[in-house]
């Protein structure tokens, strides 16, 4: 299926659509992109118009001018909705960093009422548990960081982008830093590091979770802390099913996601 291009503040997008009926956007999750979400989009085109995005800097969709915020991402995602969705008012499922744009636009008061209803699956956003090797690497990066700091512009890129090279430095970024580059990078650190917590309060929607109870990535601790954390909310957990419980578990999951989305029938 070819995709369609967004433009927003100079910032191409791509995107795509299938099925009818009422408006679901789709949102991947980071080093994703839209293609992961497609086989769950097909399962449910007889119920919802799917809208299937390509983040920036994710397939179909080139890199952000500068380093971008998960606000930024959050700006980009309110004008796809208010622009290419037909009276500007959809559903939401987003997966792992879509949670993070999902909440930002939740906690917006003055577009909140865009948004429907909502299903969060293996969501990122909050403030995870640390091991003590975490802070023990987090700290020796600071220390290794810290003599090329005090150096004039030039030579301190110059010394850190060295920094970067070596294998222990390597050994101390995560998978996912470690493949990036450039904006992307900056991006990932920026995300990453702005935990979202505090706007669970402030959000009056009803939102179903879905966790599978394998999550390594988001565990199913953070998935607790979501539904607590919520003002209306259920949980519901995937058994034997990983951080992509949509694939693990096609079927199961469309049934959830189906019972949720399918309006209750008046006798």
């Amino acid at each position: 299926m070819p995709s369609e291009i967004f433009t927003h503040s100079g910032t191409r997008t791509a995107w795509k659509q299938v099925g009818e009926g009422k408006p679901l956007l789709i949102l991947h999750g980071w080093g994703s992109n839209s293609a992961v979400m497609h086989p769950l989009a097909t399962r449910l085109k007889d119920i919802r118009t799917c809208y299937l995005i390509d983040l920036p800097g994710f397939g179909g969709s080139p890199e952000p001018p500068e380093p971008w915020s998960v606000d930024n991402y959050a700006d980009l995602i309110e004008g796809f909705i208010k622009t290419m969705i037909p009276e500007g008012k959809t559903d939401l499922l987003v997966h792992s960093y879509g949670a993070r744009i999902a909440l930002k636009l939740l906690a917006r008061k003055e577009f909140s009422g865009s948004i429907d209803k909502v299903i969060i699956t293996g969501g990122a956003g909050l403030k995870p548990k640390r091991a003590l090797s975490f802070y023990l690497k987090k700290y020796t990066a600071k220390t290794l960081k810290a003599p090329f700091l005090i150096l004039p512009g030039r030579l301190r890129e110059k010394g850190l982008n060295h920094l970067r090279k070596t294998a222990l430095w390597k050994k101390l970024g995560s998978s996912d830093y470690q493949k990036l580059s450039g904006v992307m990078r900056e991006t990932f650190v920026k995300s990453v590091t702005e935990y979202l917590d505090g706007l669970l309060p402030h959000i009056e929607h009803e939102v179903l979770l879905i966790w599978g109870s394998d999550d390594t990535a988001t565990p199913l601790e953070q998935a607790k802390r979501f539904e607590k954390g919520l003002k209306k909310s259920a949980l519901v957990i995937m058994e034997n099913a990983s951080h992509y419980a949509f694939l693990d578990d096609e079927r199961q999951f469309e049934a959830i996601a189906r019972a949720y989305l399918e309006p209750v029938q008046q006798d």
